[in-house]
């Protein structure tokens, strides 16, 4: 039990004080989207500097697992290479809806906990793959 309570910490840590929420000043792409089973709307701005993303921001009127997704998702790839994630990005929000086996806590604690909350609520699956699928999106030029 102690591993579910700890990965319960870390999804409602980021819904509670949640990282890159807001709409940022600039952006060199943007993207919207839907989950309509769930209600959730969202729209994902990244800012790139040459190739590298140097902000990730979203706004949304979401649930809590869509809230915690987006806000690991601009703590972890913000400063990193485009080159390098875009198909990390595709490969993570695919792992999210096959519900794969989530890597060990310690050696990668937000992939564990959004991994391991759509294997333990498989309904939340499409709201927390929702802000992974839009940074894809905008960062293909799609809005």
């Amino acid at each position: 039990m102690a591993e579910a309570r700890g990965h319960d910490d870390l999804i409602m840590d980021h819904i509670r004080n949640a990282r890159g929420y807001g709409a940022p000043e600039a952006s060199t792409h943007r993207a919207n989207g839907i989950n309509p089973l769930c209600g959730d709307e969202m729209t994902v701005y990244a800012a790139l500097d040459g190739e590298r993303i140097a902000n990730i921001a979203y706004q949304c009127s979401c649930c809590g697992i869509s809230m915690a997704s987006a806000s690991m998702m601009s703590e972890y790839l913000r400063d990193r290479d485009r080159r390098d994630i875009e198909a990390e990005i595709d490969a993570f929000a695919n792992a999210l809806l096959k519900h794969a086996e989530p890597p060990d806590a310690a050696a990668d604690p937000m992939r564990h906990a959004l991994l391991k909350t759509v294997r333990d609520l498989p309904a939340r699956t499409p709201c927390a793959a929702l802000p992974w699928a839009i940074l894809s999106a905008a960062l293909k030029g799609q809005t």
